[in-house]
């Protein structure tokens, strides 16, 4: 009984051990990933992260924020509510900015994706980075990724005129003015629990040339 419970247990752990490594690599072909891999279940694929093309083999259930989390160990992005509404798994995908813990792995495949890591860039700080910290834009810090990668894809979004809930003309908008509501509002989907609004819309400002 002894020998048969402990055979039990160290299959066990091998299997959660072996299920726990990540599939990723940067060279092994999708389908070789997904062999290797094992399991009928698993989705090959490949995802352009930060400038480099990743190959993984992933159920199609996995979520962006755990690719990158968890089979890229790119842990910049945050989980938070895990249910789209804190805003702190924001990423940049072909410039735009998703809540990464409501988006399929598999739905970007092929995809630009960009992190809170790929934002600098030789070594230099993004625009918004450096205005996040020389304004005091933090405090935990724990939102701080999601809060700098929405901001770069509002003031995307507001140089290609995109509309907001706080403009005050819808029918021009070649030129959004970046004022402390129109900055609220488009930040409005990234909480920040320590309450540094304050400083994180000075910083988005700043960062767009209107501070």
């Amino acid at each position: 009984m002894d020998i048969s419970k402990r055979r039990f247990m160290q299959s066990a752990a091998a299997a959660a051990a072996f299920g726990a490594v990540p599939h990723a690599s940067a060279q092994t072909p999708v389908r070789e990933a997904a062999q290797a891999a094992g399991g009928e279940h698993l989705q090959p694929l490949t995802l352009n992260v930060n400038g480099r093309p990743y190959v993984l083999a992933l159920e199609p259930r996995v979520t962006l924020l755990d690719a990158l989390r968890e089979y890229l160990g790119l842990t910049g992005t945050k989980k938070g509510c895990d249910r789209g509404q804190c805003g702190a798994c924001t990423v940049l995908v072909n410039g735009r900015r998703i809540n990464s813990c409501l988006s399929l792995a598999v739905a970007h495949a092929g995809d630009e994706i960009v992190t809170i890591e790929g934002l600098a860039r030789a070594g230099k700080l993004h625009a918004l980075q450096a205005a996040f910290v020389e304004q005091d834009a933090f405090q935990c810090g724990y939102c701080t990724p999601g809060q700098i990668c929405s901001a770069v894809g509002l003031l995307a979004e507001a140089a290609a005129g995109a509309a907001s809930g706080a403009s005050a003309d819808v029918r021009d908008l070649r030129q959004v003015a970046l004022s402390d509501a129109e900055v609220r509002e488009r930040m409005s989907g990234n909480i920040c629990r320590c309450g540094a609004y304050p400083n994180i819309v000075a910083a988005v400002k700043k960062a767009g040339g209107a501070a």
